[in-house]
């Protein structure tokens, strides 16, 4: 297992109803498809060995045995298989017969899994055959083996890969309203095997779908569902094998319905377990029976690949969602302390960047759905020593076509007259020089909102947060942030997509600002062009939003989000250049936390912030010695 990955697989067979010894051997074949992909676990679906459309030839000692038979087949045959395998058959005991689970690995019986919910209704005639699985757990003589443990709440447990905890549940079992994976992932299931039989109809596909995706979001799991397919007997159903393997609320990997085969992905169980960790409200210690094995699968390299921009979503129409819901969001949040205060002024800098133009964007709509007037925004560039002109038009531009009231404000002469005061030679374009400029700034704002009875809105962003690429004191310092919780990367999105749907006018100076290289301008510029580039400085910031996502919202160590992120950013940065900005992210992180301990309000939009009153809390004293040292152990 590599960086917490396990692959999983559900697999189907094509069959031939009552052809046990056919049946066996076409399981067999899928299973030397699992291990050439080297998965570690395999399902196979419901009754799979018989068929599940034989009808009253379950009442048949003959077809009962022919099963038990096959399943001692592929036992003896597997035997140096190290991949545990769920496979579906019949079976007797005492006096009932049940559609069952059993889990083999390296030719041993580990326990077999009875169905627990029998359908009886439209198309279903289950219980005509089947019975539901009794209370508690026995142990049976089954396949030539003794003691083998025989109930619904089993789990199995992989000695030497502790993550790995398997449960199993058939078909219906997922349909019904208290599902038994629920208790088994409280036993400690990290990974739901489904065997099923599931005919298909007409718009059947797409909620058997959501069902599976949204039992693995509830039960912060893996769940691989394998569905009966081709050689079902077509009497009067049709099944298509539709495989699916979720993980959290994400489905990972769906098979081609009409198809047999093998559908496999990576889960991550590290995830899983940070997840469930991280869930106060995830409640463990449940009462499943406990089976003991080990194995050792082979070793592989995920394939599984994340985006490398986690807060933006791939598709197009998601991510306009996404956007407007976003924008909505912030300017909620600013409407409702705007209505909560009474007060009728904002106060915002704008710098002509990405940030203080989407933080008016959002006042903006907050005074527009409080039928405040657009001249109650206070909108004040204040040049300083690294303005250029592009940046100041298009702030001036914004301001004017927005409606604000529109204010230029320079502060050349008040730094000046402030070095001079502290004794500061402003040749020395230190980072004196630098935050005298930002502070100079916020003060201006303060002041301001002081005579207007407003508020001052804060620009900065989730990104600057979390890397401390911001002034104490300074530009961090504000009344209410509105950009806290988004991350740079998706900044970007959110601006372009207001240029893309708002107002003509606007576009050309929105997209403008869009071009333009994010940078605090602080140092004076070279050419008439900006010289200081915050990317060549901090780093990219796709990279730090990549690190930031996987530290914060799963709590990943920096080895596996260093591993993550090489495969994510294949062909645009090198593992060298990963592990030089991964460092840097850690260090400065860890070393600014002081001044997150005093951000001010603001929305959180996102499964993502750094809000000291809510979502992350540490101390500003805590040290990064541990995870340099995996850091430098790359």
């Amino acid at each position: 297992m590599k960086d917490g990955f396990f692959r999983i697989a559900a697999a189907t067979p094509e069959i031939k109803p009552a052809d046990c010894a056919y049946n066996a051997e076409s399981v067999l074949k899928l299973i030397g498809e699992c291990k050439k992909i080297k998965a570690g676990a395999a399902a196979f679906p419901e009754l799979c060995l018989t068929g599940y459309t034989c009808g009253d030839l379950f009442r048949d000692s003959t077809l009962i045995a022919g099963a038990e038979n096959a399943l001692r087949l592929i036992a003896g045959k597997t035997a140096g298989t190290e991949m545990l395998i769920f496979i579906g058959l019949p079976v007797a005991v005492n006096g009932g017969l049940y559609s069952c689970a059993a889990a083999v690995c390296k030719g041993r019986l580990l326990g077999i899994v009875p169905k627990s919910n029998i359908p009886n209704y439209s198309e279903f005639y289950e219980a005509r055959h089947f019975s539901p699985a009794p209370d508690g757990c026995s142990e049976i003589t089954f396949c030539g083996q003794k003691d083998v443990p025989f109930g619904k709440n089993i789990v199995f447990k992989c000695e030497n890969i502790p993550l790995f905890t398997a449960g199993a549940e058939i078909c219906e079992d997922l349909w019904v309203p208290c599902p038994p994976s629920a208790e088994l992932a409280r036993s400690g299931a990290s990974v739901i095997f489904n065997l099923s039989a599931s005919d298909e109809i007409i718009g059947k596909a797409p909620y058997r779908r959501e069902l599976v995706k949204n039992q693995s979001a509830r039960l912060l799991a893996a769940y691989a569902y394998a569905d009966a397919g081709e050689g079902e007997s077509s009497t009067d159903l049709v099944f298509t094998g539709h495989d699916i393997i979720a993980e959290n609320g994400t489905v990972l990997a769906e098979s081609r319905q009409f198809s047999t085969g093998v559908t496999y992905a990576d889960a991550d169980l590290i995830r899983i377990n940070q997840e469930r960790l991280r869930m106060t409200t995830w409640h463990g210690g449940g009462g499943a029976r406990e089976v003991l094995f080990s194995m050792e699968p082979p070793a592989f390299e995920p394939e599984r690949r994340f985006p490398p921009l986690p807060f933006v979503p791939d598709s197009k129409s998601d991510l306009s969602e996404r956007c407007e819901m976003i924008l909505n969001l912030q300017a909620q949040g600013l409407k409702t302390r705007l209505k909560h205060t009474g007060i009728k002024c904002a106060v915002l800098g704008i710098s002509g960047g990405l940030d203080s133009t989407l933080a008016l964007l959002v006042t903006a709509r907050a005074f527009d759905a409080l039928s405040l007037d657009r001249k109650g925004i206070i909108t004040a560039t204040m040049p300083g020593f690294g303005t250029t002109k592009r940046t100041k038009s298009n702030a001036k531009r914004l301001a004017e076509l927005l409606g604000t009231d529109y204010r230029e404000i320079p502060i050349g002469e008040s730094v000046k007259r402030h070095f001079e005061d502290i004794g500061h030679d402003p040749k020395n374009r230190d980072v004196t020089y630098e935050n005298a400029q930002a502070r100079e700034r916020t003060q201006v704002l303060m002041d301001l909102a002081n005579q207007c009875g407003g508020l001052v809105i804060g620009t900065g962003d989730l990104s600057e947060i979390a890397l401390g690429w911001a002034t104490y004191n300074g530009d961090i310092m504000s009344m209410y942030g509105v950009n806290c919780s988004v991350p740079k990367t998706l900044v970007r999105h959110l601006v372009r997509h207001a240029a893309d749907t708002g107002p003509e006018n606007l576009r050309s100076v929105l997209y403008d600002v869009l071009d333009t290289p994010v940078s605090p301008e602080l140092l004076p510029p070279e050419n008439g062009e900006i010289s200081q580039k915050t990317e060549n400085i901090v780093g990219p910031y796709e990279l730090h939003d990549f690190f930031i996502y996987y530290m914060l919202r799963f709590g990943f160590s920096p080895s596996k989000i260093y591993s993550m992120a090489v495969n994510s950013f294949k062909g645009t940065y090198d593992a060298a250049t990963v592990k030089k900005w991964l460092k840097e992210f850690y260090r400065r992180f860890f070393t600014n936390q002081f001044k997150r301990s005093c951000l001010p309000d603001g929305p959180k939009v996102g499964s993502v912030t750094l809000s000291p009153r809510g979502d992350f809390r540490m101390p500003s004293d805590a040290s990064v010695k541990l995870w340099m040292d995996e850091i430098n152990g790359l």
